[in-house]
């Protein structure tokens, strides 16, 4: 969904009409109506007053969490667990050059894995 779609969604769920949009925000209701038109976004400055009229988040509206019902969270079936803490509690405790040093060390094995995937389909990597 584009935000302007998203606009019309949070609308219709809320049963608030263009006209009524226009009340609470000011925007003239044929701009709203090119919104819908025209598959068109509001221009920026617009957005917050937006957000206030349809009781959502700017980034609710921006993002479409919490929205767009095709909205997919990835972390949103992630459950941390005991391992995880403690791998946390862990890296906390490193100094800050240990701490630079797990970085690169992750940089390092994201570009080693993005590698071996290249290695194992080039036609479908496209670059590294």
């Amino acid at each position: 969904m584009i935000i302007s779609e998203r606009i019309f969604y949070v609308m219709e769920q809320k049963n608030i009409t263009q006209l009524e949009l226009s009340r609470r925000t000011g925007i003239a209701t044929s701009n709203i109506s090119d919104w819908k038109k025209k598959k068109t976004n509001p221009k920026t400055d617009c957005l917050l007053s937006i957000c206030d009229a349809l009781d959502i988040t700017p980034e609710q509206l921006l993002t479409g969490k919490g929205i767009d019902p095709e909205y997919k969270d990835t972390d949103i079936n992630y459950e941390v667990t005991r391992a995880d803490i403690r791998m946390l509690k862990q890296i906390h405790s490193l100094g800050d050059e240990q701490y630079k040093r797990l970085m690169a060390y992750i940089k390092a094995l994201q570009k080693l894995e993005q590698l071996e995937s290249f290695m194992e389909n080039p036609k479908e990597t496209t670059s590294l």
